[in-house]
């Protein structure tokens, strides 16, 4: 991925061919068929999140996370969460503070967590999906929320993470 690319967790979209309803298609069907390919694009790739936060989007390996930003004037290293389908950047913390604590880290407003992740004894962070979040965004639960303020495939579930588990945006 090229650096400042957003990327786009979409499925393949083929484009299906049909038979022209005449020999000579209407330009008004011609442009209609225009407009419903770029919608149908557009829409495959998430279109109704088209602000991004960079925490949670997917990777490969740390050096693809955080392209807007020096990732060294990050409060922790960056990370790929590989134990995350199709990876998960974040970056090590130690409280919430840590979270979005550069300017530039975060976009969009919606609070973010530093939570231990499963068994791996680390704190990262993560967009909350805790009940007062949710509740201050007016959705009517916290699956919504997740699928319109991270992914639309994210759901809101624990870190699982022990005693400080936390609920967060995540596939």
């Amino acid at each position: 991925m090229l650096p400042g690319a957003v990327s786009c967790r979409c499925q393949q979209v083929r484009p299906t061919v049909s038979a022209p309803q005449s020999i000579y298609p209407s330009r008004m069907n011609t442009r209609h068929g225009v407009w419903m390919l770029w919608i149908g694009l557009f829409s495959a790739c998430g279109g109704d999140n088209p602000v991004v936060e960079q925490t949670s989007q997917s990777c490969n390996i740390a050096s693809e996370c955080y392209p807007k930003l020096d990732a060294a004037t990050l409060q922790g290293e960056p990370v790929c969460l590989d134990r995350v389908p199709d990876g998960y950047c974040t970056h090590l913390c130690e409280q919430d503070s840590d979270c979005c604590a550069v300017s530039g880290e975060c976009s969009t407003g919606h609070p973010q967590v530093c939570a231990p992740f499963e068994s791996t004894g680390r704190k990262y962070c993560f967009l909350s999906c805790e009940a007062e979040v949710v509740s201050q965004a007016k959705l009517e639960d916290d699956s919504t929320y997740c699928s319109k303020y991270a992914n639309d495939a994210f759901g809101c579930r624990s870190t699982g993470g022990g005693n400080e588990n936390r609920k967060v945006c995540m596939p």
